[in-house]
């Protein structure tokens, strides 16, 4: 998980792998899904990041995880050299997803 939104259930996950995950292709194929946090389960619908908000995402990440974030660049052969400017590239390469939870209204 590359970030959530604190105080909403709203979670943003990276392809590490890139576009070729079946989970990715899935997700595509099918955007609600259910899917476990922890021991509570979730419906979500999936939301594909455009490069702008992907790119930005995944650079936050990297301040707070850097060596994860390196980690996570190697996969696509990307240099990660400290600067902010691989994770940015890292976003044409590896793309991210968020998963929002569907709010059931009450009764």
């Amino acid at each position: 998980m590359v970030g959530d939104e604190p105080g909403e259930e709203s979670w943003i996950i990276a392809a590490g792998s890139g576009r070729r995950a079946d989970w990715y292709w899935n997700l595509r194929a099918q955007p609600q899904t259910v899917i476990q946090v922890g021991n509570r389960r979730h419906a979500v619908t999936a939301h594909f990041l455009n490069c702008e908000d992907g790119a930005e995402t995944f650079a936050g990440y990297a301040r707070r995880h850097p060596r994860t974030a390196r980690r996570l660049c190697a996969y696509p052969g990307l240099p990660a050299n400290g600067s902010e400017a691989p994770f940015r590239a890292a976003r044409r390469a590896i793309p991210f997803v968020r998963l929002d939870a569907v709010t059931r209204p009450r009764r």
